[in-house]
């Protein structure tokens, strides 16, 4: 049996998390938690972690337009979706909100703006 330590982000506490893992990477136990959401942090960040992705993309005129992704996407797509992002020429009219690429990297997320252009 393996444990790994964490500390839990959903809310400010910052909870200091223990989770058991079963030789196969299950989760058994989750300790340290105050709340419900914390142990569904641990399982969800031992099993299958995402994140939200934040960054700039670049518009036609040159400058730059602050994005992330709507939603969490796989840890794992991280890099293919800054990879994306990098490769993407946004246009001169983006508004908070305006979808810049849609289903990235076939996440089924969308990259947003999060400021205008």
């Amino acid at each position: 049996m393996k444990t790994r330590q964490l500390t839990c982000i959903v809310c400010p506490r910052g909870c200091s998390l223990v989770a058991e893992l079963s030789d196969s990477g299950e989760v058994i136990s989750v300790s340290g938690n105050l709340c419900p959401r914390g142990k569904t942090y641990a399982i969800n960040e031992c099993t299958n972690p995402m994140r939200t992705v934040t960054s700039t993309v670049r518009c036609k005129s040159g400058a730059v337009v602050a994005v992330k992704t709507a939603a969490n996407v796989p840890k794992s797509r991280v890099f293919d979706v800054m990879a994306a992002i990098n490769a993407t020429i946004a246009p001169d009219t983006l508004r908070i909100g305006d979808v810049v690429i849609k289903n990235v990297c076939d996440t089924g997320v969308d990259v947003v703006a999060t400021a205008n252009s």
